[in-house]
């Protein structure tokens, strides 16, 4: 056996202890080497994570939450969270074997929005009005420069979490007045030409519709009231930043999106003022600011927000343009991954903006959907099938699926064991735990680059998705979230959830120590060795591309033990098992025998005699 594979199982063996934070000289000089697929990402919402800093819990404003946002006790507003909040938990965050560290947006927002009666607040940081300075909440430009510093002086990337979409509501449309949202007016019934409809009066004289994305068409689109009246409040009329933002024009002012058709790209997300992004004016203006960020902080990368609601030709300028400012800066990997929300397995729907958008990379819906349909649920492992299959649907093929950032929850829909208990809801804690933990071994051993929403790693269990699964990391005041039993804890919300002597900590712990001596699982590619169509084994194998060592993982989905010969490479005669029960010797050339107990899983790796 070799020394690296001595260092393997004992990383194994050794799930009690919390990794060594890697030596910051040594780190700050590899960590703009690594590729993005050598990363375990750590998702956070700053305003839910520390407060370090409760001066700014208000963000310099005066009065009550309606006005200030700030209300530790509401699930849908401001709870104090701040950068310098992540900047002293960076010690937690690493031991837990995160190298990357996914930041909600930071931008400056409007405090407060909604309906009367149905208000909340900004804290997750996708209502911007400022695009060009960090939210007084969360902390100063300075607080923010000082967590990039931080990170990357212990070898950690940052990801900003950005938004091209929208902006915060402030637009107002009068024929709306009192109604709440307006319905969508599309294309067709309300033309750029004619004011209020096809029989209306002729508007925009010479605009040939925004097919034609040049600046001189654009310029002749000067009178909004094609499908809607639209209108700024006197009070909010030079709220946004940059100035250009409060141009109502570079809107498309058709009412409320459906989701659905041309309203997918051109209608507001849930209310927000939804940028026309066909102008290029608007797409010369987006690429300043988000490129300004890359200057002025050295980021590591962008999570986009909303990106399928964008129309692909932005991405096409927006991506290579950000990828230049990265590579002036001595950026070499900067990894750009767009939200393309999607809850089946269907691989293409994802793949499809990496072609038509030309996005590097997207959130790996299918892949969350997968595990979800498995170990949430009752679907056979064959799912995983579609999932690998459809890597091959990808700009760039099976290598862009390993860079494609998979999770299993998050703040939208909802965290994993939420999923579990509504789908066995007789089930107990016990068995909770194990689904819980099977689904963090995927997650970290197959492709795609592993994403841990913060809480996960503590057994947060949400009640739901959006505010219902943005638990506080500190202690809590929120009821709803301190009444939440704990997977695999019998703390809750209600004191600080930083510990690392928790179930889930060190089993995520231990998976990302093995990840990061594995070049298997990081940069291998993947052979589907078995699956069926009913809960039980999932067999994979990872292949580094270096060595072509080979890495067996197995899964177990069912209740009941399981035990059968899996195919493996006729070189791969003995094994080490780096994580769960592993058979010593290969049964006959090109075959070794796997037993899995209810729930197990298992990573084996392959030594050559």
């Amino acid at each position: 056996m070799t020394p690296l594979f001595v260092a393997l199982a004992l990383a194994g063996q050794a799930a009690a202890a919390a990794p060594a934070p890697v030596p910051p000289a040594k780190a700050a000089a590899t960590y703009r080497d690594r590729l993005p697929e050598d990363e375990v990402i750590y998702f956070v919402l700053p305003d839910r994570f520390d407060n370090a800093d409760p001066a700014n819990d208000r963000g310099g404003l005066s009065g009550g939450p309606l006005v200030t946002g700030f209300d530790p006790t509401h699930k849908g507003f401001y709870h104090g969270g701040d950068l310098k909040g992540l900047v002293r938990r960076l010690d937690y965050i690493q031991a837990l074997g995160a190298t990357a560290l996914w930041v909600g947006p930071v931008f400056r927002n409007k405090p407060v929005q909604g309906a009367p009666g149905q208000e909340s607040a900004g804290y997750h940081g996708y209502w911007i009005t400022d695009f060009t300075r960090v939210d007084p909440h969360l902390g100063s430009d300075d607080d923010f420069r000082a967590l990039v510093d931080a990170a990357h002086a212990r070898g950690m990337k940052v990801y900003m979490d950005i938004i091209v979409n929208h902006t915060a509501d402030v637009i107002r449309m009068r024929e709306c007045e009192g109604q709440g949202a307006c319905p969508y007016r599309s294309r067709a019934d309300y033309p750029y030409q004619r004011r209020g409809g096809v029989a209306g009066p002729a508007i925009n004289a010479g605009f040939a519709g925004d097919g034609d994305r040049s600046a001189a068409n654009f310029a002749r689109l000067t009178d909004p009231s094609y499908a809607y009246t639209p209108y700024v409040p006197a009070a909010e009329r030079d709220v946004k930043v940059p100035a250009w933002l409060n141009d109502v024009t570079l809107y498309h002012n058709r009412g409320a999106s459906t989701y659905h058709g041309e309203s997918a790209t051109m209608g507001d997300f849930v209310g927000l003022d939804d940028l026309m992004t066909e102008n290029p004016r608007v797409v010369a203006g987006m690429i300043d600011i988000f490129g300004g960020w890359i200057d002025r902080y050295g980021i590591d990368g962008f999570r986009i927000d909303t990106a399928r609601h964008v129309n692909p030709a932005f991405w096409q300028a927006f991506v290579p343009a950000m990828q230049r400012r990265a590579a002036a800066r001595g950026i070499a990997h900067f990894h750009i991954f767009g939200e393309v929300s999607d809850h089946e397995v269907r691989p293409a729907v994802l793949a499809e903006w990496t072609h038509t958008g030309g996005l590097p990379a997207v959130l790996d819906f299918s892949f969350r959907q997968a595990v979800a349909d498995t170990v949430a649920g009752t679907r056979g492992t064959d799912a995983f099938a579609a999932l690998f299959d459809g890597d091959a649907l990808y700009a760039g093929g099976v290598a862009t699926g390993r860079t494609l950032p998979t999770f299993t929850g998050n703040h939208d829909d909802g965290r994993f064991a939420t999923f579990v208990r509504r789908a066995f809801p007789k089930a107990g804690e016990a068995e909770v735990l194990d689904r819980v933990k099977l689904s963090n071994a995927m997650l970290l051993a197959l492709r795609g680059v592993p994403t841990i929403y913060s809480g996960d790693e503590q057994g947060f269990s949400g009640d739901g998705g959006d505010q219902d699964a943005r638990e506080d990391m500190f202690a809590s005041r929120v009821a709803s979230y301190n009444d939440n039993r704990l997977v695999g804890s019998d703390r809750t919300t209600a004191t600080a959830s930083f510990a690392t002597d928790g179930a889930l900590f060190r089993q995520i712990a231990q998976l990302a120590r093995i990840r990061r001596a594995t070049p298997a699982l990081r940069r291998g590619s993947t052979v589907l060795r078995y699956r069926q169509d009913t809960p039980g084994l999932l067999a994979v194998s990872r292949i580094d591309p270096a060595t072509r060592q080979e890495v067996l993982l197995v899964f177990n989905t069912a209740t009941a033990p399981v035990t059968r010969q899996v195919e493996v490479e006729a070189a791969s005669r003995r094994f080490t098992a780096l994580a769960g029960p592993c058979a010593a010797t290969a049964t006959a050339p090109a075959s070794v025998t796997v037993t899995l107990p209810p729930l197990g899983y298992a990573i084996c790796a392959a030594t050559p005699e």
